[in-house]
């Protein structure tokens, strides 16, 4: 995976509203830690960085130059996300070493087609491996081309580049071939389910029925008052 270089400034507001300020001029906040240092606090361009985890994923290897002169080589390993804006909240990042190991969570992707009339059961979309900072694989593939029904795809099946070593355990499931439902199965699930013109009755029958109840409920309650 090639490096990415991303400016940095130093961070010296705290808190929800220094955060918040941060976030308002186009920065994410962040923080550097790692290998015995004191945490660093910075901000970085919020643009920028997006872009970057978009192209190289999670695992993306930053270059951080920092305003005041420091560079750090550092992994994202929490990112926090706002789920409806889906911008950036606060990142985590961890300095790593040209040369280090370090053990991160790889997208795993199925490629081919299994056997026909066969359903596949996606288990596990990751696997944790371990491999130089400087080389961390995008991705990783397994085929289940041609697999029959009752096949299993496990974490010793899938093929790993030079240098990257597997961290999880080797049974550890990542897809289940199973046997795709019938025409028939499927029909007899949909039985029972109302059809659409059952729907539209019901839908108006409901609300004549609500108002006859209520009317019915009005009358003791207004017995109740008067007396």
């Amino acid at each position: 995976m090639s490096e990415v270089k991303i400016s940095a400034e130093p961070r010296t507001e705290f808190g929800k509203g220094g955060a918040r300020r941060t976030r308002r001029a186009g920065k994410v906040p962040a923080v550097l830690y790692g290998h015995g240092e004191k945490p660093k606090h910075i901000a970085l361009p919020a643009r920028e960085f997006a872009a970057a985890i978009r192209h190289g994923g999670a695992n993306q290897l930053f270059v951080i130059e920092v305003s005041d002169g420091t560079q750090a080589l550092a992994l994202p390993k929490a990112i926090q996300r706002d789920p409806i804006k889906d911008t950036f909240e606060h990142i985590d990042l961890l300095l790593v070493r040209r040369g280090e190991k370090v053990t991160v969570d790889v997208p795993v992707h199925l490629t081919g087609e299994a056997a026909r009339d066969t359903l596949v059961m996606h288990e596990q979309n990751t696997l944790s491996v371990s491999a130089d900072a400087t080389r961390l694989p995008e991705s990783l593939e397994v085929s289940i081309e041609g697999l029959e029904v009752g096949s299993q795809v496990t974490a010793a099946d899938v093929r790993l580049p030079e240098g990257v070593e597997l961290v999880a355990d080797p049974e550890q499931l990542l897809a289940l071939v199973t046997q795709a439902p019938s025409a028939e199965q499927m029909a007899a699930e949909g039985e029972g389910e109302p059809t659409e013109a059952e729907e539209e009755e019901a839908g108006a029958e409901g609300p004549g029925a609500e108002a006859e109840q209520a009317e019915g409920e009005a009358v003791p309650a207004q017995a109740s008052n008067e007396s």
